[in-house]
C-alpha cells in the first residue's frame, strides 16, 4: 500500500493544513509545527480520479459545465452498493461542498428568529452558519457515556418545542466518530415529525465506516417521512478531493427540491466545474479498491496512537472511532484546561491539534487528531505529543 506510507510536501501548495497554521493559531513562524488537526489527508487522490483529471486537463477546453446524468448515475450506484440507499437522479442538486450547501438549506427553508437546533459537540459550522444567519441556535448537548456518545432523547423533544424549524444532524457524527444505531435515527426521526421539524442530515462520512459497523442514511430508515430530509453527500471526504469542491443534496420532496434551486440560481452557484464533474465520476466508479486500502490503513494509525499515547500520558484516554479519520482525545483525567493543553502542545510538542470548545462548549477536555497520514507522520505525531507532556 505504497500510495498510504509515502509522505507528500503539501507545504506552499495554498494548503489550508500546512499553510494557514501561522492564522489558525497566532503563531508567526510555524515551519517546525506538524499539523494534524484540519480533515483533509496527506494522501494522494486514487489514481483513477488522477487520471481523469489528466484527461480532462489535455482535453484543454474549460468552458461551462453542468452535472451529467453520468455522474449522478455514479452516486446513485455508489449509494446503493455501499449504503443500500436506492435514490433518484432527480433528488440530486449539485453545490460546491456540504456547508455551503447548510448554508443555502439554513437560507431558505427557515427565517430569522427560527430555532435551529444542534447537538454538541459537533462540526463547528452547524452552529456558525445558523447564528451568521441571526437563526436562533437551540443546543441539545450530547450524553457522554463510556468515551462514547448518546443522543439524551428527553432533551431533544424539550428542544424540539423551542420554535425549532431545522435540525442539523451530523450522521455519521464528527468529532465523536459515532456511526448511529438505526434505532436512534428511527427516534430522531419520529420526534421531528411530531413537532414538523426538517433535517439536514450531512452524512459526508458515511463512506469512512470500520467493520463491523454500518451507515444507515437517515433517509433509508425514514420510512413515510423521508421527504422532511435533504441529505449532504459528496466524495471530497473519503477521497481527499475538499478542494475540487464537489457536493449533493440528496432531496425527495419536490417542493423543498425547488426552493433550493431557486436559492442556488439566486446566488449563481448551481453547477460543478469541469474538474469536479470528472473527479467526482471517476471517484465514485473506481475509487472502492483505494478506499478499502485507506480504511485498513487509518485503522492501523488509531490503534497505534491510541496504544502508545495512552501508555505513555496518564490521565490520556481515548476510544477507537466507529467511523471517520479523526480520534477524539480525552485528556480531562490530567487536569489540565484547555489552554495550558494547546500551549504543551503547540510551544513544547510543536504538535498542532484541534482544541475540543471549537466544537462547542461542551468538547472541553478534548482534542481531535487527524491521523489520515502516514505512518511515519503519526509515530512522529505522537512522539510530539509525549514530549510535550514530559514535564
Amino acid at each position: 500500500m505504497k500510495e498510504f506510507t509515502n509522505s507528500v510536501n503539501r507545504r506552499n501548495t495554498s494548503s489550508m493544513k500546512w499553510d494557514r497554521m501561522d492564522r489558525i493559531y497566532g503563531i508567526e513562524n510555524t515551519e517546525d509545527l506538524l499539523p494534524m488537526w484540519i480533515a483533509d489527508m496527506d494522501f494522494a487522490a486514487p489514481e483513477p480520479v488522477l487520471e481523469a483529471l489528466r484527461d480532462r486537463l489535455e482535453h484543454g477546453v474549460f468552458g461551462y459545465s453542468y452535472v451529467c446524468e453520468d455522474c449522478k448515475d455514479a452516486i446513485r450506484e455508489w449509494l446503493l452498493k455501499k449504503h443500500d440507499w436506492q435514490t433518484e437522479n432527480d433528488w440530486m442538486l449539485s453545490h460546491h461542498g456540504v456547508v455551503p450547501a447548510i448554508a443555502s438549506v439554513v437560507e431558505t427553508l427557515t427565517s430569522e428568529g427560527d430555532g435551529i437546533l444542534i447537538t454538541p459537540p459537533v462540526y463547528p459550522p452547524f452552529s456558525s452558519i445558523p447564528i451568521l444567519q441571526k437563526r436562533n441556535l437551540v443546543e441539545c448537548i450530547l450524553i457522554e457515556k463510556e468515551g462514547s456518545y448518546e443522543i439524551d432523547f428527553e432533551k431533544f423533544e424539550e428542544s424540539l418545542q423551542k420554535d425549532v424549524r431545522l435540525f442539523i444532524f451530523c450522521n455519521p457524527h464528527n468529532p465523536g466518530g459515532i456511526v448511529w444505531k438505526e434505532d436512534d435515527l428511527k427516534e430522531v426521526v419520529r420526534l421531528c415529525a411530531k413537532y414538523d421539524v426538517l433535517i439536514l442530515s450531512d452524512e459526508i462520512h458515511a463512506d469512512l465506516i470500520f467493520a463491523p459497523y454500518k451507515h444507515s442514511p437517515l433517509h433509508v430508515v425514514a420510512g413515510d417521512e423521508a421527504n422532511r430530509i435533504i441529505t449532504c453527500v459528496a466524495p471530497t471526504k473519503t477521497f481527499n478531493l475538499a478542494g475540487i469542491q464537489a457536493a449533493m443534496m440528496i432531496i425527495p420532496d419536490e417542493d423543498l427540491r425547488e426552493q433550493l434551486r431557486d436559492n442556488g440560481m439566486a446566488h449563481g452557484q448551481m453547477e460543478l466545474n469541469a474538474f469536479a464533474n470528472a473527479a467526482l465520476k471517476a471517484a465514485y466508479r473506481h475509487g472502492e479498491p483505494w478506499l478499502e486500502k485507506l480504511l485498513q490503513t487509518v485503522s492501523d494509525n488509531m490503534d497505534y496512537v491510541i496504544e502508545n499515547v495512552t501508555a505513555a500520558v496518564p490521565g490520556v484516554s481515548i476510544t477507537k472511532p466507529q467511523g471517520t479519520y479523526l480520534l477524539w482525545i480525552d485528556y480531562k483525567g490530567t487536569g489540565l484546561s484547555e489552554e495550558e493543553m494547546m500551549d504543551k502542545l503547540l510551544n513544547k510538542g510543536k504538535l498542532a491539534l484541534e482544541p475540543g470548545t471549537k466544537y462547542g462548549e461542551a468538547g472541553r477536555g478534548y482534542l481531535r487528531m487527524n491521523v489520515a497520514t502516514p505512518l511515519s507522520t503519526v509515530q512522529e505525531g505522537v512522539q510530539r505529543f509525549i514530549t510535550a507532556m514530559n514535564d
